[in-house]
């Protein structure tokens, strides 16, 4: 057959193929390369089959048979975070004061070690704090799960990767940290290794933290903080104290701005912390706060009307009762005014007055003042005051004058507080206020009381033993207190309590500071005196003349005729006929 083309050539035409068979069958060479394929791909499909299987049994196995038997990182005890971390924690102005860092956790699975000493030995290079020994012992169990060391640094994960060790892992978790060091260890406390609160702010707002909500915003100024802290370290060292307590409070509305008890600790390192650094010296120890509670006896006595500011006492002879003699220190020997019983910290005046007002007065007035409870404070750290019972006529002489009473430095600011703001009482409190919020309070003194005080605590300042606590052209006006420390049933003479509280400005009062030095001891600059107003009333001088320009106080004009006025006080004693206590007759 041909094929006839357009341009009238042919060409003959191509044998069509046969149709395809049904069946080919292969042989040689090509029948053995399918039986080789074959084979592989069976093969290939039963490993495949195999991993899947061993896969599957060990899921069952660590998801329902070994349950109950191998304790597996998430069944380890852990803090209920959420996943937003623990809250932070800030200061007034918004500084952090804590906050929560990712960190890596190192742990092993004891199985998983080939050689326990050998794995010990060289994790021990890197990580030197490590005991040997135990963790030999950990890794010796038949255990799937043991912590080796919380909270790596960046750079011990680092060296522990380099080592190469198989059964050791790393877990992600949450490390507390403090930015401000110690500076305000006794107000934030600390959390344990698992997250939990176990200190002050830490353990009180331990489960709001623990939600990992807004920051938890306190009271405290962080500067003003460090510098009550510093002026507190310069006075230890100087006069070889055990300790010291100083708060700083905002008279108006009961905000503690600052709280600073030594010795401290570096929350950063909870380990180390020792009892004494531990002990909050300003709101968990009660002390007897010697002559400073005689701002409170002039504050009663006034208030109940049964004294004058124009009355006085004779106290030119010891008081003695049953076994006890109440004598002055460096007493002036006459008779003393109201405001010169004060000025001159007289003892015997002080019980005198106090007796005017009678032991059930006196109880219901400390009361009412705040010196009978625990301060509604929001750290777990607050100490209950001592009081004696029953109350009888000596003790309410000696509680006169800071004896027979132990309150805590907390106590004391809240107390002197309310004495100089126009007689509110108002909560201490650590947490900051919003700025016009109503804040509560009750009335614990008349506003006239208010206003006779600050006046009197002037006058302590520029012509009694304050003078040391004077900061020029901010009108400070205080008390100090010197009181020896109870051991056993006695008073140990060589150990003393010296402290000063003051506020200022006295003629319209906004802060009240204080400053308490634990065991000082006299030097050659104090003539060897080792009493509030040597050692704690120029601490007081310091922290307001480095505080009162950073909240914007100017100095003023002591001088100044209208300052004058205000602070003026008739303190010449009068006639004696004019006033007495009888009731001493019977003594």
């Amino acid at each position: 057959m041909t094929r006839l083309f357009r341009n009238g050539f042919t060409r003959p035409a191509t044998p069509e193929a046969p149709p395809p068979a049904h069946h080919v069958a292969l042989e040689g060479v090509a029948k053995q390369a399918l039986e080789t394929g074959r084979t592989r791909l069976v093969i290939a499909t039963a490993l495949f089959a195999a991993v899947f299987a061993a896969v599957g049994l060990r899921l069952v196995d660590v998801s329902v048979l070994s349950g109950a038997s191998e304790p597996r990182l998430a069944e380890t005890p852990r803090a209920n975070a959420s996943p937003s971390g623990r809250a932070e924690i800030i200061d007034r102005n918004g500084l952090l004061l804590a906050t929560s860092l990712a960190t890596p956790s190192l742990y092993a699975d004891p199985q998983a070690v080939l050689d326990p000493a050998e794995a010990a030995r060289k994790l021990a290079t890197v990580l030197p704090d490590l005991s040997e020994p135990e963790l030999i012992a950990k890794l010796a169990t038949d255990r799937r799960f043991v912590w080796v060391k919380r909270n790596l640094t960046p750079r011990q994960k680092y060296e522990v990767n380099r080592l190469g060790i198989p059964g050791f892992y790393f877990q992600r978790e949450e490390r507390r940290f403090y930015p401000q060091g110690s500076a305000a260890a006794h107000v934030l406390g600390y959390t344990d290794v698992d997250g939990r609160g176990i200190a002050g702010i830490e353990k009180s707002f331990d489960e709001v933290l623990r939600s990992g909500g807004q920051p938890v915003q306190l009271s405290l100024d962080v500067r003003l903080q460090q510098i009550v802290r510093d002026s507190l370290l310069e006075s230890i060292e100087e006069f070889k104290a055990i300790g010291a307590a100083g708060l700083v409070m905002d008279v108006r509305s009961g905000e503690v701005l600052a709280m600073v008890s030594l010795p401290d600790y570096d929350p950063n390192q909870p380990g180390g912390i020792t009892e004494e650094q531990q002990f909050n010296r300003a709101t968990l120890g009660v002390y007897e706060m010697g002559s400073t509670f005689k701002l409170f006896n002039h504050a009663m006595a006034l208030d109940s009307g049964k004294v004058r500011m124009g009355g006085g006492y004779d106290a030119s002879q010891p008081i003695r009762i049953a076994r006890f003699t109440i004598n002055d220190y460096h007493g002036k020997n006459r008779w003393l005014s109201v405001p010169e019983i004060l000025i001159h910290s007289s003892n015997i005046g002080s019980a005198k007055m106090a007796l005017e007002v009678g032991a059930a007065g006196q109880r219901a007035f400390m009361e009412k003042i705040g010196m009978l409870a625990r301060q509604p404070i929001e750290i777990p750290e607050a100490g209950l005051p001592l009081a004696p019972s029953p109350w009888r006529d000596i003790n309410v002489m000696t509680i006169s004058f800071g004896h027979g009473l132990s309150v805590s430095p907390l106590h004391l600011v809240s107390g002197v507080s309310a004495l100089v703001n126009g007689g509110m009482l108002h909560p201490a409190t650590l947490l900051r206020r919003e700025p016009g919020a109503a804040v509560q309070g009750s009335r614990v003194i008349a506003e006239r009381t208010s206003l006779q005080m600050r006046k009197l605590m002037r006058l302590v300042v520029e012509e009694g033993s304050g003078r040391n606590a004077d900061a020029k052209g901010y009108l400070v006006g205080g008390k100090t207190g010197t009181a020896e420390k109870l051991n056993g049933r006695g008073y140990n003479r060589k150990a003393r309590i010296s402290s000063f509280v003051g506020a200022y400005p006295i003629n319209d009062p906004r802060y009240v500071v204080l400053a308490m030095i634990d065991e000082p001891v006299g030097n050659k600059r104090t003539f060897g005196y080792a009493t509030g107003g040597w050692v704690a009333a120029p601490v007081v001088n310091r922290i307001v003349a480095r505080m009162a320009p950073m909240y914007g106080i100017p100095p003023i004009d002591e001088n100044a005729p209208e300052i004058r006025r205000d602070l003026v006080v008739d303190i010449a004693p009068r006639d004696p006929s004019q006033n007495g206590s009888k009731r001493l007759a019977s003594y």
